[in-house]
């Protein structure tokens, strides 16, 4: 294969222009919740571009959305290549969708050097990649491992998930028939930016992720009693927000202190009955912790539930949890990795092996196809924000070594 061969970055730059104005939040950055308007118009510019690019257009029955280009022997594999469209709330214009323009390109290049791999070609968008219904939906749909549950009592909620579907036009059923067979695939291979500042400090071009943190959620329900105010004294109270506070604050000290591999998140609080004059009776927290060693993952699990259970014995509180989810640490295909680390010498960028701290849907395809991930410098490490960023020239160096290990690997 060619190693001289790049992608055009002036037809990527287009294609992800169109795609950063579709949901523009008007500050740089995109709002493109999972299933929103602005996220269904955005899929429909993708099936667009697929169209005028020539390429063959998939959407299955988990809403993925797909260029394919059979490229390979009959009866290949297909190497999957590819992210996401959907945004977090109010989020940045280069998280998923630059893996997805770039798989784009990547086919497009092959396309128009007519060249022949030992597998087809497919460039995905995964849906619900950021979990504002269920995370990593799509990707799982496709792996097999959806859990129907999920499904039932989704972290974003059963109605809104549901009323997505709808203006997607899936069902349940087909979101767990979209599952494909284990030797479809040759492996997954994603670009993104890092979404922090390691890349950037250290003067490094490309970062080859050697593994992606496991992921758990829960929400948890600090109980106590709702009394007035003004009239009930300060050591008879059951005030649920001092359990929810005192967690909070607990857990970012355990973190630190005892797993500094690790982070926490509390990322919402809820009160009942939220009123200026009532002690709060009850605080739904919403609380998220990651780990990219499987051990470390239960050890903290563990404290973290303990530590739930001393805060609301402490201030004479009930406590509930209830599990939203679970993605298990996963390493990277050392194939994979080895033929990037080649990609990146042959184009005279420089590279690191560094873990990846966001989750990404190679956790879904991990243990049922090689995966394997590029990173490219974030400024000043700021993602899911409009001050998200990473200059052309890192996202076209990020392609072409995307492109690069496609071609070693069908070589």
């Amino acid at each position: 294969m060619s190693s001289d061969l790049r992608i055009d970055p002036d037809r990527m730059l287009a294609a992800f222009d169109q795609l950063a104005a579709t949901g523009s939040a008007g500050d740089g950055g995109v709002h493109r919740p999972t299933f929103s308007e602005a996220h269904l118009a955005a899929r429909a510019r993708f099936r667009q571009q697929i169209q005028e690019a020539g390429l063959l257009f998939r959407v299955d029955g988990a809403g993925n959305h797909s260029a394919s280009l059979p490229c390979g022997t009959e009866g290949a594999p297909t190497l999957l290549i590819g992210s996401h469209l959907d945004s977090v709330p109010n989020g940045g214009r280069f998280d998923g969708t630059l893996g997805v323009m770039a798989a784009l390109e990547v086919l497009r290049t092959v396309k128009d050097h007519g060249l022949k791999l030992k597998f087809h070609l497919e460039a995905i968008d995964f849906t619900d990649e950021e979990g504002t219904l269920v995370g990593l939906l799509g990707s799982a749909a496709l792996a097999g491992c959806l859990d129907p549950a999920l499904l039932q009592s989704p972290r974003g909620g059963h109605e809104q998930l549901h009323q997505g579907m709808q203006r997607a036009g899936l069902t349940e059923s087909g979101m767990l028939s979209a599952a494909r067979p284990r030797d479809s695939l040759a492996g997954y291979l994603e670009l993104h930016i890092e979404q922090g500042k390691r890349l950037e400090r250290l003067g490094i071009d490309i970062g080859i992720v050697s593994a992606i943190v496991g992921i758990w959620s829960y929400r948890v329900y600090f109980i106590g009693r709702a009394d007035h105010a003004g009239s009930t004294s300060m050591d008879d109270r059951r005030d649920a927000s001092l359990g929810a506070s005192a967690f909070t604050l607990a857990a970012r000290a355990l973190v630190m202190q005892d797993f500094p591999n690790c982070v926490v998140n509390v990322g919402r609080m809820d009160f009942t009955p939220g009123a200026f004059n009532i002690v709060p009776a009850r605080v739904d927290l919403a609380l998220e912790f990651r780990s990219p060693d499987a051990a470390q993952f239960d050890r903290l699990n563990a404290a973290l539930l303990q530590l739930a259970q001393d805060q609301a014995r402490r201030f004479g509180l009930e406590l509930k949890l209830e599990s939203l989810g679970k993605h298990f640490p996963c390493q990277m295909d050392d194939r994979l990795r080895q033929a990037m680390a080649a990609a990146c010498d042959a184009l005279d960028l420089t590279h690191v092996s560094l873990p990846s701290g966001a989750g990404h849907d190679g956790q879904s395809l991990s243990g049922f196809c090689p995966v394997g991930m590029l990173f490219v410098p974030s400024v000043d490490g700021a993602s899911h924000s409009a001050r998200e960023f990473t200059a052309w020239s890192d996202c076209v160096n990020g392609a072409n070594a995307l492109l690069q290990t496609v071609l070693r690997l069908a070589s």
